[in-house]
């Protein structure tokens, strides 16, 4: 199966980064023109979700509701990362998404980003077109 990688390196503990000019770009270099697309991260403390990209308030709003959600408890896991792998679990690794005329389908505000929950880090963004129809190269 045919995907694109995307390396996008964080810079901070926690950031929520739009990621949708690169999904985008990547689309155009996979040749997908009508279809879907699955969007992959494989890590266990960051996470995808599509929100608002206008106002760049939505992000830090919605780090901070995230953050509300976790309380200060004991983890048993040894490593303390433990409230991002929490928040990685609750927002997922994935995304669906569908694409016509080579483009995400997505509404007027809509964004994909990628949620840093244990950074800095550089993560991998696995880009799967499905089913449809493939632009001839």
């Amino acid at each position: 199966m045919n995907r694109a990688t995307l390396q996008v390196r964080t810079q901070s503990p926690q950031e929520i980064l739009d990621i949708t000019p690169r999904v985008q770009a990547a689309l155009a270099d996979l040749g997908l023109a009508d279809g879907a697309v699955l969007i992959f991260c494989p890590h266990t403390t960051c996470a995808l979700t599509v929100n608002e990209v206008a106002d760049p308030d939505v992000r830090a709003d919605v780090s901070h509701a995230l953050y509300a959600l976790v309380p200060a408890i004991p983890f048993r896991h040894s490593e303390g990362n433990s409230p991002a792998h929490l928040l990685a679990a609750l927002l997922g690794p994935s995304l669906l998404l569908p694409v016509e005329g080579g483009r995400l389908c997505l509404g007027t505000w809509q964004g994909v980003y990628l949620c840093e929950f244990d950074g800095p880090r550089t993560r991998s963004v696995w880009i799967y077109p499905l089913e449809g129809q493939i632009r001839s190269q």
